[in-house]
């Protein structure tokens, strides 16, 4: 039998809210986005983190945004390997299916994702580096970006170093697919790469040009 239990009363209240103000203020659009299925225009994979709200930071409104959150906003390579890839799955439905314009990777500040990695490479994690632990294998993929940062001494230098390493990995671990490099070449599709400063609201974007992080 399954243990799930009614929400907190708090969220309760707060839905009941949003469905006398946001929803009824709105009614029609939902119904028109209910109706007639989803036509975002980009994807967003960015971390699980509480604190990285997307749509409120680029004031996106409801079907504007496929929104895709991990630990440490990570895409993993390209693999054919028949396994249950729920990162992978989402980017083919967004490109494959739903045709967007854009895939945007998101990083932040004071990751703690990206610490848990810096610790598990510099040998202060032993429970990550457990082949049990699920957070420890999914920042493996993370590990070549650790290795170009691992001369910083610095922790915290180190730590923001590889958190912008992170969206570097991930866009490089995006044309890996197939298809994202088959749109690309179309002209349909592009990569973005991003990072947040929580704490002073700061979005710098990635140049290829200039291989470098700055503000957008």
């Amino acid at each position: 039998m399954l243990k799930a239990r009614p929400l907190p009363p708090y969220l309760i209240q707060r839905y009941h809210g949003w469905k006398a103000t946001t929803y009824t203020e709105n009614e029609s659009w939902y119904r028109t986005l209910a109706q007639e299925g989803q036509h975002p225009r980009a994807m967003m994979i960015s971390c699980c983190d509480s604190r990285v709200h997307v749509t409120s930071i680029f004031g996106a409104d409801q079907g504007e945004f496929f929104i895709h959150r991990n630990i440490a906003n990570l895409v993993p390579p390209y693999t054919s390997d028949g396994g249950q890839h729920g990162t992978s799955a989402a980017i083919e439905y967004a490109v494959s299916v739903l045709k967007v314009a854009h895939v945007i990777v998101m990083g932040h500040s004071n990751c703690g994702g990206i610490k848990g990695c810096d610790e598990m490479c510099c040998g202060k994690a032993p429970a990550l580096d457990a082949p049990t632990s699920f957070v420890g294998r999914w920042i493996d993929i993370l590990r070549p970006g650790h290795e170009r940062v691992a001369g910083i001494k610095d922790d915290a230098e180190r730590a923001r170093a590889l958190e912008k390493e992170a969206v570097l990995i991930s866009l490089e671990n995006l044309t890996t697919f197939p298809f994202i490099n088959e749109a690309m070449q179309r002209g349909t599709l592009t990569l973005h790469g991003l990072w947040l400063d929580i704490g002073e609201g700061h979005v710098q974007q990635y140049s290829a040009s200039s291989g470098e992080f700055a503000p957008i």
